[in-house]
């Protein structure tokens, strides 16, 4: 196929379970996938428990699968839609299904940012599903939203990982999102835009642009490296994004240790994350006229996980709450994934309901 993409025989599995099914094997699943620029999870979750207990908190899951990087703005086309088939196939085997139990599958990816984004995507997802198979694809903010409010679309979300997004959405429809354009166009609040500044005030003490700092020798012991010299090949030597975001834990020890540099850094990304919030919802309008009315605020990311003292995401709040009081702060129970899975059984449902009265 173009671009080198070859699925190998990720679904040799199926001829097996044809031939012996399971006992157990669900009759049918809906599969939610949630793709990152560090991870790839899919889930798969039996469609009867979703009819019987639609708002059950969490669902039951059949099987969890996990890959790497499925955003194809970080590793290129082929590589995502590998690593996309990949982790579906996992998952169902895991399951002890297949592809003609499915009835529904929602992709929430990271990188989806226009219509010929999920044109792409579901270009790749067509052949290898059957064709009563509903198709879903949707930008990862969206699968994240689900996530904190099972399912319903409605309020703001703000993912802050290896990369950042606000998105938001009203219960008519319009929707908004800022920042998730990538490192490259300014998405300083993200893992990524953390330690790159911090990347950035270590060369610049080394080289008399900027004061001295902790991060140094922080930085450079945690990577091995015996010099500031030696960080500028390391850095280039892998340009993965996740990769750089993964110092972000020094950066806070830094700032716990009283380091201003680092300090400074995490206050600025605090600033950024809350702006994006910002402007979404005073797009969409989600906190009323006055702009004291309730929505909710779900918070996803590794970024925003609480600290010993440093906490990004209280941070955050603090900063949101100035502006709208009313803002309703969600820590999700269950995984993005799942709140993928649970959009397209929703999407399923409202199809369903449509076809009935048309």
């Amino acid at each position: 196929m173009k671009n080198g993409y070859t699925n190998g025989d990720v679904w040799s599995f199926e001829g097996h379970h044809q031939a012996l099914p399971p006992p157990d094997a669900p009759s049918h699943v809906v599969l939610g996938l949630d793709g990152g620029t560090t991870s790839t999870v899919c889930v798969c979750i039996p469609l009867q428990h979703l009819h019987l207990h639609p708002h059950s908190d969490p669902p039951p899951l059949l099987a969890r699968a996990v890959a790497g990087c499925s955003n194809h703005n970080s590793v290129g086309e082929a590589a995502a839609r590998e690593t996309l088939e990949q982790v579906m196939a996992e998952a169902l085997s895991k399951s002890g299904s297949n592809r003609s139990a499915v009835r529904a599958v929602c992709l929430g990816v990271s990188g989806v940012n226009h219509p010929t984004d999920q044109e792409m995507i579901l270009s790749w997802l067509r052949p290898i599903f059957p064709s009563h198979v509903k198709l879903y694809v949707q930008n990862d903010s969206v699968a994240a939203l689900a996530s904190g409010t099972m399912g319903k679309l409605h309020g703001c979300v703000l993912i802050a990982g290896t990369g950042c997004i606000s998105y938001g959405i009203t219960e008519d429809g319009r929707e908004a999102r800022a920042a998730g354009a990538g490192p490259v166009l300014g998405d300083w609040g993200s893992g990524y835009g953390i330690a790159a500044q911090a990347l950035t005030a270590i060369i610049r003490a080394q080289d008399g642009r900027g004061p001295q700092t902790m991060l140094t020798n922080s930085i450079l012991n945690t990577l091995d490296l015996s010099s500031a010299d030696e960080l500028i090949g390391w850095t280039y030597a892998d340009r993965s994004w996740a990769r750089i975001a993964a110092l972000v834990p020094e950066v806070v020890s830094c700032a716990e240790a009283g380091d201003q540099i680092a300090n400074k850094i995490l206050v600025d990304a605090v600033q950024e994350l809350a702006l994006s919030v910002k402007a979404v919802v005073q797009r969409l309008s989600l906190c009323g006229e006055d702009g004291n009315g309730s929505f909710p605020i779900v918070m996803v990311g590794g970024v925003l996980e609480a600290n010993k003292r440093w906490d990004i995401g209280k941070e955050v709040i603090s900063c949101i709450h100035k502006n709208f009081p009313g803002a309703c702060p969600i820590r999700p129970k269950v995984e993005p994934a799942v709140g993928a899975a649970l959009l397209a059984w929703n999407f399923l449902t409202k199809e369903s309901k449509g076809n009935c009265y048309s």
